[in-house]
């Protein structure tokens, strides 16, 4: 088992997140992950691992092999659509896209499209609470809809000691709190669902060694939780491996 602690943050990205806590981070395990996967949402349940990935003609909902990281099933998006965030919620998988306005339905077992949905934003992030589908489009709202009408029951604008926090991308709901990657930086918020709050951040910084990055966006972006295990497993697109980490104090 590899354990690797990181506990320095920049200063510069330290002022920036006001008075949150920032932590640091373990590596606990890393397995092997598509390089070629642009991933843009990441989702564990029941002992399976779920990812959405992005580009036009390439995107995709895959169930992946966490130990391997093959490939297990695969739906590839129409060529019109750039994939996005994705989620699972009784027993169906929720899967977003960019620009389009619409979102796909899947039976989870098999992964046939049983329907679609339509938003009147574009699609980043999704996640649920059990109750909600919550979504985000790059700005610093996020959206709870209804799964069954997709009607907007709320919005929350997320804020670090007052200030909005712009550009959250993946998102994933954990313990009550919304862990939300903050698109091109290496950093995951947490998020009080009720009000929008940053409670804490997670600073990433140096979780991927340069020397395996692509430099093609291959920024942090994909949360999942194992529930019954409590793990917390994060990625990035182009990334060659898939981390568990847990966050430490600094």
């Amino acid at each position: 088992m590899l354990l690797l602690t990181v506990l320095a943050c920049r200063n510069n990205e330290v002022h920036a997140t006001g008075s949150a806590p920032v932590y640091g981070f373990e590596v606990v395990h890393s397995w092997p992950h598509d390089p070629r996967a642009f991933t843009q949402g990441l989702v564990y349940r029941d002992g399976k691992l779920y990812e959405g990935t992005g580009i036009n003609g390439q995107s995709s909902l895959r169930q992946v092999e966490l130990e391997t990281g093959a490939v297990l099933r695969r739906h590839n998006l129409e060529q019109q659509y750039f994939g996005e965030g994705i989620t699972l919620l009784g027993g169906r998988l929720y899967q977003l896209t960019w620009r389009s306005r619409v979102g796909f339905i899947y039976d989870a077992a098999t992964f046939q499209q049983v329907g679609r949905f339509d938003y009147s934003t574009e699609g980043w992030g999704l996640t649920t609470d059990g109750t909600s589908l919550i979504l985000s489009d790059g700005t610093a709202t996020l959206r709870f809809l209804d799964p069954r009408t997709f009607a907007v029951q709320r919005t929350v604008t997320v804020t670090d000691e007052g200030r909005e926090v712009p550009r959250l991308n993946e998102l994933e709901y954990i313990r009550g709190e919304i862990y939300a990657n903050v698109w091109t930086t290496d950093r995951i918020a947490r998020i009080d669902p009720a009000t929008g709050r940053v409670t804490g951040w997670i600073d990433l910084t140096g979780l991927l060694a340069p020397e395996e990055r692509t430099g093609r966006e291959d920024v942090l972006n994909g949360i999942a939780y194992d529930a019954a295990q409590d793990r917390l497993l994060v990625t990035g697109k182009h990334w060659p491996k898939l981390f568990q980490i847990r966050a430490v104090p600094r």
